[in-house]
């Protein structure tokens, strides 16, 4: 029996669960540092918070972070790579991934998403509901490509970035890390680090109040 843990019991974490099962995994566990406080999560009881994975690190086939929050999924999945858990990625069988891509370990990728020829992800990303990674595309660690966003071919996005539901990134641009773009937003320009941009095209928060 395959068994896979997830840190992290949240509506992002119901997610990754439902997309491991309908992947093949018999059987997922929760655990959450929010624990005995949490202990359901959607129809899965939460067995204990980290400590309580690290002590039983050796029952489960696959391990993965399902936290939404870049950071603090980087750190997480940091910690059990140094403590030996067998990190895995999670793709649900209705996304489609080009045999030429490469996904770092630890990454998710939800129904209706997509990752064309010669797109390399970081490791610990999350690659959301119908959202699209054209070809040569590069991604760091901890990246989150919301539902329904859209990267076109050649975009470099750094570690720790967000990407906002239905963003569009234009071919060729470089966006930094740390950056969150907003929802809806049109990205024609390249973004430094740790910038918020928004609006079509996007533009920094505080440059948009000016």
């Amino acid at each position: 029996m395959r068994r896979l843990a997830l840190l992290g019991a949240s509506g992002h974490g119901k997610v990754v669960a439902d997309a491991a099962l309908a992947g093949g995994w018999d059987t997922v566990e929760f655990f959450d540092d929010a624990w005995p406080l949490r202990q359901q999560n959607g129809p899965w009881t939460v067995m204990g918070d980290t400590n309580s994975l690290l002590a039983r690190l050796q029952e489960f086939q696959g391990v993965i972070v399902s936290i939404g929050d870049c950071a603090v999924r980087l750190e997480k999945h940091l910690a059990l790579q140094a403590a030996g858990a067998r990190l895995t990625n999670v793709v649900h069988p209705r996304a489609v991934v080009s045999n030429h891509a490469v996904l770092g370990i630890g990454t998710v990728v939800m129904a209706g998403a997509i990752v064309n020829i010669d797109a390399v992800m970081g490791q610990a990303g999350i690659i959301n509901t119908g959202a699209t990674i054209d070809h040569d595309c590069r991604l760091g660690d901890a990246v989150h490509i919301c539902p329904g966003a859209h990267l076109s071919g050649h975009v470099e996005v750094g570690h720790g970035s967000w990407v906002g539901v239905g963003a569009a990134v234009k071919q060729g641009i470089v966006i930094g890390e740390r950056v969150m773009i907003g929802a809806g937003a049109v990205v024609l320009r390249s973004v430094a680090d740790g910038l918020t941009v928004a609006g079509n095209p996007a533009a920094p928060l505080d440059a948009r109040k000016t």
